[in-house]
């Protein structure tokens, strides 16, 4: 199923410009948890006209409606973001900064019983393990 990249935005009460189309285009279709700077970055040379202040903009807002979930740092002072709202584990490695997602059924159930329990619908949730990854290990 794609994702309707327009009804995201239009729900979010934005404007549903090229830039911004692209924006969700690329948090929703990355596995990378990038930062406001990486998403400017990648896409700076298709936009030139594209501002940080709207890459933040929107993500402000679509973290706010559920639909991207703010990581917060892993040890780089920078705020990652992730497209992936499914029930699921971050890895963060805190020396190459890598995020990786992992499935987690133990997870989907906590956000299952959560929802029964409270009455809460579940917007996303930040389940963040930091360590070492198998490479930076490697190096040392």
């Amino acid at each position: 199923m794609k994702t309707d990249y327009l009804d995201i935005i239009r729900k979010a009460g934005l404007r549903a410009t090229p830039q911004r189309i692209a924006i969700c285009e690329y948090l929703i279709d990355t596995d990378s948890h990038p930062t406001a700077n990486d998403i400017y970055m990648k896409l700076k040379d298709r936009f030139p006209s594209l501002s940080l202040a709207t890459i933040y903009n929107t993500l402000d807002v679509m973290v706010g409606m559920g639909y991207v979930n703010a990581l917060g740092s892993i040890g780089d002072d920078t705020v990652h973001f992730d497209g992936n709202t499914s029930p699921h584990i971050n890895l963060a490695c805190t020396k190459c900064h890598t995020i990786i997602d992992l499935k987690s059924e133990l997870v989907a159930q906590l956000d299952s019983e959560i929802d029964q329990i409270s009455g809460y619908r579940v917007l996303g949730a930040r389940v963040l393990y930091y360590g070492i990854c198998p490479q930076c290990q490697s190096t040392n």
